[in-house]
């Protein structure tokens, strides 16, 4: 195929074409994108500067956050100053850096929610051999997986569109540049293009929810045999993981598990998971995690104290 694009900018029709919802949005979705940075910023500092990084559950916890932190990022600021403004335009090289950075950062997010829903069942299922073999090189390896695994689906998401020619109309229909909306305005034929598309980001997004939901079915299960005690304190931990991967998997899997069929609530599901979900993350993990909400409380009262009696002297 030889492209002949002639688009150098796209312009975001965006959420809404009303001014005064525009600015309703503007107010809500600076507020969720500030509590999302400051949220994951708490976790990730805890993680650090309580030395928690030992615990592979703090671990992935930890980077879960830095993920979300850089996945809203990619959208989020964009988004919030395009309210605001009268044209939305972004560069055709700005929009496919911030569609490989959406699907880096987000498949990205995938992998390590499977990785945390792996260390809850080994913590649960096999807690004898817990500490042998959830060490922390192995650890490493699997987070060294996750963003391989993530750069080379965001890779290919990016190298089926950057070969397509654009000549317009150049109006995207979305608030960011996400696949779907870029192939509508190819000048070419993307059927088989809306196929891969949806067999790579679509295999990843529902594979990956039945393969979680099948294993915390395992650990549910597995609970009953436990003691009243038991269950509650591992139950405090899993509903916390159960929350955030229905929450994050159920709008993906609605938006990537077809292939060139745009709807018109399209963008309000994405919201979703692009600004909501990595806002409410820190809130499930620290109010409905009694682990990590303990070791923030210790952190951070220590940190006082030591504050007031560096004033005191």
């Amino acid at each position: 195929m030889e492209k002949t694009s002639n688009v150098t900018v796209f312009i975001f029709l965006g959420l809404s074409q009303n001014p005064e919802v525009e600015e309703v949005c503007f107010v809500v979705f600076s507020f969720f994108y500030m509590a999302s940075l400051l949220g994951n910023l708490l976790i990730t500092l805890t993680a650090h500067m309580g030395n928690l990084l030992k615990s592979p559950m703090y671990f992935f916890l930890n980077y879960l956050s830095f993920v979300d932190i850089c996945y809203s990022s990619v959208i989020a600021p964009k988004m919030i100053v395009d309210l605001l403004a009268k044209r939305k335009t972004i560069s055709y090289p700005g929009c496919m850096l911030q569609l490989f950075g959406a699907h880096f950062f987000g498949s990205t997010e995938v992998f390590i929610l499977i990785l945390m829903a792996y260390d809850r069942y080994v913590a649960i299922c096999k807690p004898l051999h817990y500490l042998t073999i959830m060490d922390q090189d192995r650890c490493n390896k699997m987070l060294l997986g996750t963003w391989v695994g993530g750069f080379l689906h965001s890779v290919i998401e990016m190298a089926l569109v950057v070969q397509l020619p654009f000549c317009g109309p150049n109006e995207i229909d979305h608030y960011f540049c996400d696949v779907h909306p870029v192939l509508k305005l190819a000048c070419t034929d993307t059927y088989v293009v809306g196929i891969v598309v949806t067999a790579n980001s679509g295999t990843i997004a529902l594979g990956s929810f039945v393969t979680l939901l099948i294993s915390y079915s395992v650990i549910l299960l597995f609970l009953r045999k436990q003691s009243a005690e038991g269950r509650r304190k591992a139950l405090s931990t899993c509903s916390s993981h159960i929350a955030v991967v229905v929450m994050f998997f159920g709008p993906c899997t609605f938006m990537y598990m077809r292939s060139d069929v745009t709807f018109a609530a399209d963008k309000m599901v994405a919201v979703f998971y692009t600004i909501i979900t990595p806002m409410l993350n820190p809130l499930i993990y620290t109010l409905r995690n009694a682990e990590v909400k303990n070791a923030m409380k210790i952190l951070w009262y220590k940190k006082l104290g030591d504050f007031s009696l560096f004033n005191l002297g």
